[in-house]
């Protein structure tokens, strides 16, 4: 374990060297392919022979895939090699090599692949429906490459499919404007690609350039409006594009807000689980945007550039809120007060499915009172739910990896999400980091491509794995050294409750918090059913009384055994919080444990006599017997070691710390009242209906939804904001506690169910994940510096590979620089003789 903690270290360091040290705009997006070779494709004013950025040049000789095409893989479809935009990055790139003759053995390469895939390419696209873009782009690049003297060879099976992308834009060009607020994007950001008998006058490409030279800050549309007009304003932004991103590839969107670039960054960390290792740098990042973020800033000026806008003004605020800044929800909210922006994005959702599904993770973090994140939230949730059930106008703009992570977001509430299980999903779906739509496809962050990035995520997932299941064995044998495990009744949760507490938030590896709150779990899993099926009312007596004066003597058979366990557990915990911080919480845990044994046997009391109690009074017995608190005060002592005990444990418990015991109570009571009702238990849904005769079954739950939603947003009003006196560290726990309890009670009792949860256990603790096979594209290598006509034939880069962790470290692989599948993972898992053994 030494040496994974070694390695992580090392990567941890190059990182902060290799790319937080140099982050910044020019180096955010993804290269592409085509906005690159279009570069390539100006001529040198005083060398005509050659381009004018040869960097650009020699990026595209350097960037083909094994199979032929420029662009990225599209591992949605496992038999399609590649998007089919990259049909059009293919045509663009073999023209400009051809034009300046230069890597002949890549064109006949590039030739072979569009007669061999065009039509598996093209075939997603029946009855000449093509998407907008494919039928403006793929035209023009059709023709620039016959025009080039390419000899072009599709295969007679898409004779009717070209003839239709031919007639899809003959339409187009006839029917819209030149700028026309009602598309996405105008046919004028499409300069590069529009046929030459399509007459635009210099003055009309001159009137909508940018302040900064660009035409709609797209680079190929750009560097035509050069190759037309020659104007020294487009030269300009195409020598800063060149001369900041020639050696990486050219975006497809430049320039991006610099403070977007270093959001970006810190949101890639958080969702990774990566932020224990760059606290200081995200704490850095994040106060620097909120001193910005508190001057006014104006909207952008143009309708077609608002996607980035409102993505980066979403990302701000979740992430700004999620680490303690106050922010108001108007600082990405006003999209809905400006109606041309709202009706934009109607008219166009599902070029803003990226940008509706921040909207809509935003809106998770919403307060009381926040009336317009909760319009927001309607809004953005009605178009992706649309995406999610495939009402889409145009299938083919968002990949299966996007669709996924929108159905999981509508599926899965944030409250009832694990931070582990998350960053799994972060690491293994494709789309996950997609920005906004740009001209013909997503944006994404170049760091997504980051080998060491990945490899950081992969190596501390499988360590916290390896750390885990040696800590379920120690909760393992506690749990049977005390008896607890062969109680005879009830419930056995051991794997249920370490699972739990383990996955739920992202404490330090060597925690003790996880151990002993899972043994707390345990404890409070097996007394609660004690009290509810086995034990006798004198029993229960009994019990309760040598809790609250912690004395077992007297105590026989289970009784004893509960209590000698509990003696144990609380032992445990105050010597390890004494030996940490020198505080003494013997006191402090009795009373807390002896108040919930009480309450236990009033309840015990209150089923056994069939009596009826008013709802306040059950509540204020159900929100102490549910136990939440037992599972956060303790151990805030130790996640918080300097506070002082009586800020994070008094008596009067704090606000967080009651309206967490109240919504895990009623979490509880709405998915087991059918459950409780047969065992003549008392619940909150069903004494509701008894105070109201004539409210239905329906009413009481939806009453009970109604008071969860208003208290879950004043409970993280005291989680996100610092309205109470509890550190940062305590507040988390409260949270993970909470997520914890939701995600048991979502929509089913998960927690009583044998096999509810055993898939999510295996992903958070025993399988490692499958990160995607995405191949970066190479940058050049100040050494190299090939001149244009010279064809590179070596890899500059080794493919990513696998190298195996010795055996005993139970880790299995790790990413290197050789060559290896990526599939032996789940071969080292299923050859293993490590077994997980399910109680």
């Amino acid at each position: 374990m030494e040496s994974q903690k070694s390695s992580i270290q090392s990567l941890v360091n190059t990182i902060k060297r290799d790319v937080l040290s140099v982050m910044g705009s020019h180096s955010f997006l993804s290269p592409s392919p085509y906005d690159t070779a279009w570069l390539a494709m100006i001529p040198d004013p005083h060398r005509h022979e050659r381009p004018m950025f040869e960097g650009c040049l020699n990026w595209v000789l350097q960037n083909q895939n094994e199979e032929g095409f420029w662009g990225y893989h599209d591992y949605d479809r496992h038999e399609m090699p590649g998007g089919v935009e990259c049909l059009a990055s293919t045509l663009v790139c073999m023209t400009v090599l051809k034009k300046w003759h230069a890597g002949s053995p890549l064109i006949e390469k590039g030739l072979k692949f569009i007669h061999k895939n065009a039509e598996l390419l093209l075939s997603r696209y029946t009855h000449g429906k093509f998407s907008r873009w494919i039928a403006i782009v793929l035209p023009g690049m059709v023709e620039l490459a016959r025009a080039s003297s390419l000899e072009v060879v599709f295969p007679e099976s898409v004779d009717r499919a070209l003839a239709d992308l031919f007639i899809n834009r003959r339409q187009i060009l006839e029917m819209e404007e030149l700028v026309d607020k009602n598309q996405y994007c105008p046919l004028l950001s499409y300069l590069e690609a529009l046929p030459s008998t399509y007459k635009i006058s210099h003055e009309t490409i001159l009137k909508h350039l940018d302040s900064d030279g660009s035409l709609f800050q797209s680079p190929s549309a750009t560097s035509r409006a050069y190759l037309s007009t020659g104007n020294e304003a487009c030269l300009a932004y195409l020598q800063s594009l060149a001369s900041n991103c020639a050696s990486s590839g050219i975006p497809s969107f430049y320039p991006v807000d610099e403070d977007l670039t270093k959001l970006s960054m810190v949101h890639q960390l958080v969702r990774l689980g990566l932020t224990e290792y760059f606290n200081r740098e995200n704490d850095e990042i994040l106060a620097k945007i909120y001193r910005n973020y508190k001057h006014e800033k104006e909207i952008t000026k143009s309708i077609h550039l608002i996607a980035a806008e409102l993505y980066k003004d979403c990302l701000e605020f979740w992430l700004l809120r999620m680490h303690g800044y106050r922010v108001s929800p108007s600082s990405f909210c006003w999209f809905l007060n400006h109606e041309e922006v709202r009706d934009h994005i109607e008219k166009h959702y599902e070029y803003f499915s990226s940008v509706l599904l921040y909207i809509y993770r935003a809106s998770n973090l919403m307060l009381p009172d926040e009336y317009k994140l909760e319009k927001a939230r309607i809004f953005s949730k009605k178009f992706l739910e649309k995406i999610a059930s495939r009402e889409t106008r145009d299938s083919s703009i968002i990949s299966s990896s996007h669709c996924r992570m929108i159905e999981h977001e509508l599926g899965l509430p944030w409250m009832a999400r694990l931070d582990h299980l998350e960053h799994r999903t972060w690491m293994e779906e494709k789309d996950a980091c997609v920005l906004w739509m740009g001209k013909f496809q997503y944006n994404r962050p170049s760091f997504v491509h980051n080998q060491d990035i990945v490899q950081l995520a992969l190596q501390n997932y499988v360590l916290r794995q390896s750390v885990y299941r040696m800590e379920l064995d120690v909760v393992k044998r506690w749990s049977e050294t005390t008896g607890l495990r062969k109680m005879g009744f009830g419930r056995e949760k051991t794997l249920y409750s370490y699972f739990a507490v383990a996955a739920s938030i992202s404490l330090p590896c060597n925690s003790d918090v996880r151990v002993l709150v899972a043994k707390s779990a345990i404890m409070i899993t097996v007394a609660d059913d004690f009290f509810d099926m086995e034990g006798s009312l004198e029993d229960l007596e009994k019990l309760t009384n040598a809790v609250q004066r912690w004395d077992g003597e007297g105590l026989t058979a289970h009784a004893k055994t509960i209590f000698e366990a509990l003696d144990d557990l609380v032992t445990d915990f105050r010597m390890k919080c004494f030996k940490q911080s020198g505080k003494d919480i013997k006191k402090n845990l009795q009373e807390i444990w002896g108040e919930t044994f009480h309450s236990w046997l009033m309840e015990a009391k209150w089923s056994k006599s069939g009596g009826a109690p008013p709802t306040q009074e059950y509540l204020d017995v159900g929100m102490t017997s549910i136990a939440a608190h037992i599972l956060v005060l303790p151990s805030s002592c130790l996640a918080s070691p300097t506070t002082p005990l009586h800020q994070l444990w008094s008596n009067a418990y704090q606000p967080i710390t009651k309206l967490l015991m109240v919504i895990t109570r009623l979490l509880n009571d709405i998915q087991s009242y059918e459950k409780e009702e047969k065992q003549g238990k008392l619940n909150f849904v069903l004494l509701y209906l008894k105070e109201n005769p004539e409210a239905s079954i329906e009413d009481s739950i939806n009453f009970v939804q109604l008071l969860l939603e208003q208290l879950k947003k004043e409970f993280l009003l005291h989680v996100l904001e610092e309205l109470c006196n509890l550190p940062e560290p305590s507040r988390r726990l409260h949270l993970g506690c909470l997520k914890v309890f939701h995600m048991f009670f979502n929509s089913s009792n998960r927690y009583d169910s044998e096999t509810g949860m055993l898939h999510d256990i295996q992903k958070a603790l025993v399988v490692p994940p499958r990160v995607p096979k995405l191949k970066p594209l190479r940058p050049l290598p100040e050494q190299l510096g090939p001149k244009p006509r010279e064809f590179v034939t070596k890899s500059l880069y080794g493919q990513v590979g696998l190298e195996r962790f010795p055996r005993k470290s139970f880790v299995g692989y790790r990413i290197s620089s050789r060559t290896g599948p990526v599939d032996r993972w789940e071969k080292m898992y299923k050859s293993s003789n490590f077994k997980l053994c399910f109680a």
